[in-house]
């Protein structure tokens, strides 16, 4: 029986996050989340989408001929297949990332592969859904991301960022401002205040594409 994932939408743009931002890339947006932050922007990935084999998905991302795969949700890892779809994608030679919620199980992702894990802060509305046995599987390929909602969030995430020793693990740690809801500019101001070890990272496409699906 030939696998398969359910996809809500293959499409190539710039990245628009993590430490590839700017560059070409194809998205391959997986259907399904297990959770449900308050500040989600891919709500319309949570159902439907198309049953597709993994042959036919590495066919689609080969015809754009992209060097840059990212694969996204939804959460990702809520499907089985993920995983075989990732070494596969690697296999093929695409410098390969994962964005994940941080909630599920990452040791089974092939190393070859960014995991951009997220750990969700209080505001998120899903802090107590995150897995922290992650953190120890973190390597310098791999990226963690905070989506900064206030500066609660924002005093939160610089504690785990010093329990944790993040920026010792991961290769780039992110703070991102929560769209609408804290300023850019007001958490450039706070992470240039305390000299944290992090990246400020906005979101490209909403400021190129005004958050239009399909980039």
């Amino acid at each position: 029986m030939q696998e398969t994932l359910r996809i809500t939408e293959i499409f190539y743009s710039l990245q628009g996050e993590t430490r590839t931002a700017g560059l070409p890339t194809v998205f391959v947006r997986l259907t399904g989340c297990p959770l449900r932050c308050q500040y989600c922007d891919t709500a319309y990935a949570f159902s439907g989408g198309e049953l597709q084999s993994l042959d036919a998905i590495l066919d689609q991302v080969a015809g754009y001929k992209p060097r840059y795969v990212c694969v996204t949700g939804g959460e990702p890892l809520a499907q089985p297949n993920c995983i075989p779809l990732l070494k596969q994608l690697c296999d093929a030679g695409y410098q390969v990332s994962l964005e994940t919620s941080g909630a599920l199980d990452i040791a089974a992702v092939d190393p070859r592969v960014s995991r951009v894990v997220d750990l969700k802060t209080p505001g998120s509305a899903e802090v107590g859904r995150n897995r922290y046995e992650n953190i120890g599987l973190l390597t310098p390929n791999d990226q963690v991301k905070f989506v900064i909602c206030s500066r609660e969030d924002y005093d939160w995430a610089v504690s785990k960022l010093i329990e944790y020793r993040l920026e010792q693990r991961a290769g780039e740690v992110l703070f991102s401002p929560s769209h609408h809801q804290v300023a850019a500019r007001t958490l450039a101001e706070w992470i240039i205040a305390d000299n944290l070890p992090v990246r400020l990272q906005m979101q490209l496409h909403k400021i190129l594409w005004d958050d239009a699906p399909g980039h």
